[in-house]
């Protein structure tokens, strides 16, 4: 569905306007549906959802050729901007350049790089590592000179706040913004303190936040141009969990029991049934 070129340069249109733009995180093509269904303007592919979504935790054991396929899929799903998780390029300055030409060509509007070591791992686990920032500054010029459209939006991901605290954090995210990231993204922000350092330290630059430490209009008086909005997983994860815990112990699902909706209706509505129908009429006698 989406237009890859299309769809980047609606994304520069929503960070340059006057509010912040609120995606949710997700991994695969019907939770993008029902996002844009919601009313969402963008949608974020979660590297970590998409290793569980493979039975994995987020420890870097997904490959780029996986993550490149899925976003195929969510990208083509639906007719928003799709921002990626694209870990920590799967390698050097060389093969950022190549992830960043498979993203673009899958239908990216924006990626982001971190600038941890290899094997990563989730930005809210403990113990990570950070390569030297003269290692991550090539990275972040190796994404920007790969991209073939201008409107693609490269974002820096800065891992050190767990590791070295905010100063060596701070010292990155410009150091990041001058070599050419249009974004930067502070991964780890844990509290209040913490998303009101970020705001006060980073606030003259572009900035993502992934959390959901305030409501959307709260947040949307700090300067973040993007926030991603990642609790859509846990309760995706516990309802599931609840769900098939209730099913086991009792044989039904009570909410399903009781529920006052068409779910064969609903499903298959959200999924483009009726396009699909328009499309059978026109072609198929």
């Amino acid at each position: 569905m989406g237009d890859g070129a299309k769809m980047r340069a609606r994304l520069r249109e929503l960070l340059g306007g006057g509010a912040m733009a609120v995606g949710p995180l997700l991994y695969d093509g019907l939770q993008a549906k029902i996002a844009e269904a919601a009313g969402f303007p963008l949608v974020y592919m979660s590297g970590a959802g998409t290793a569980a979504a493979r039975g994995y935790p987020d420890v870097g054991l997904i490959t780029m050729s996986e993550m490149v396929a899925n976003l195929r899929y969510i990208a083509a799903a639906v007719d928003v901007p799709v921002v990626s998780d694209a870990d920590t390029g799967y390698g050097n300055p060389l093969n950022v350049w190549r992830t960043v030409r498979e993203y673009e060509d899958a239908g990216a509007a924006a990626l982001h790089i971190e600038d941890q070591v290899f094997p990563k791992r989730c930005g809210f686990l403990a113990g990570k590592q950070v390569i030297p920032q003269a290692e991550m500054i090539a990275k972040v010029r190796a994404a920007c000179d790969a991209r073939r459209d201008p409107n693609l939006v490269i974002i820096a991901r800065c891992d050190a706040l767990a590791v070295a605290g905010w100063d060596e954090t701070e010292r990155r995210c410009r150091a990041y913004r001058a070599a050419g990231a249009d974004l930067l993204f502070v991964d780890g922000i844990k509290t209040r303190d913490d998303l009101d350092a970020y705001a006060r330290r980073l606030g003259d630059l572009p900035l993502l936040y992934n959390g959901q430490l305030l409501p959307v209009p709260e947040l949307a008086r700090y300067p973040f141009r993007l926030n991603v909005n990642a609790t859509i997983l846990e309760v995706m994860f516990r309802t599931l969990q609840s769900s098939m815990t209730e099913l086991k112990a009792s044989g039904m699902v009570g909410a399903v029991r009781n529920r006052t909706y068409d779910f064969v209706n609903d499903f298959f509505a959200v999924l483009g049934l009726g396009k699909i129908r328009e499309l059978e009429q026109r072609y198929v006698s």
